[in-house]
């Protein structure tokens, strides 16, 4: 019973920051005929605005907006490319600020560069040590063997989860130190909608830390397959 209140204690705990992310996403999704722009066309004026030579817009799948500072492409879903809301301003802003922090070489943006495929490599490592688990056991035949690729499975996923965390600072200086100044004095939204475009900064810049609680959530659902 503790065990089963405790999964749900975590599951409460690394779904919520997500679930707030796509609510607030959806919530200021709504296009304002009075917006001047779309969030592609935003995208672009400030490409041109702050000289980012060489940088594109490209509109890509849905939920996957992006900078890729290897193709300089600033890449946004259908529906923030193509959409007049605070939502696809706000998200158009800050993947221009990331294109901005790469144009200017600065440190912060070598945060993403240097620990995201570390994250993703961890996180592999882990899941596969995990599937490896039943075949380990036929093999090894010793619980302190299972115990020990059960242990660095879990290892390796929470290191891949605190990787995610160390991308914060950089998301954060992309959502308010760089997009949400962009937006107000540039008066690219109305004062009425500086409180929602700061609702959605701020859940573009939290969706690496409810991706690293997911992947935490994931250990836990490995632990209770393997319980089975």
């Amino acid at each position: 019973m503790l065990l089963l209140v405790l999964g749900l204690l975590l599951a409460v705990l690394a779904f919520f920051p997500q679930m707030w992310v796509n609510y607030v996403m959806k919530k200021h999704h709504r296009d304002d005929p009075a917006m001047s722009g779309t969030g592609g066309e935003l995208a672009e004026h400030l490409i041109s605005r702050f000289r980012l030579e060489g940088v594109i817009v490209e509109s890509t799948e849905e939920g996957r907006d992006h900078f890729d500072p290897a193709a300089r492409a600033v890449r946004l879903s259908p529906s923030n490319y193509k959409g007049r809301s605070v939502t696809a301003v706000a998200v158009a802003a800050h993947e221009v600020g990331h294109a901005i922090q790469f144009h200017r070489n600065e440190a912060i943006f070598e945060l993403r560069q240097k620990y995201m495929p570390t994250a993703a490599r961890f996180s592999k490592i882990g899941v596969a040590l995990m599937v490896s688990v039943p075949v380990a056991a036929m093999v090894l035949r010793s619980p302190i063997a299972i115990g020990i690729v059960i242990g660095l499975s879990v290892l390796f996923q929470l290191l891949g989860a605190l990787a995610y965390l160390i991308v914060l600072p950089e998301e954060w200086d992309a959502s308010f130190n760089k997009a949400l100044p962009i937006l107000v004095d540039g008066e690219y939204i109305s004062s009425d909608q500086h409180r929602g475009a700061r609702q959605v900064l701020k859940a573009a810049a939290l969706t690496y830390f409810a991706g690293a609680l997911a992947n935490i959530l994931n250990i836990g659902r490995w632990l209770m397959i393997l319980r089975r």
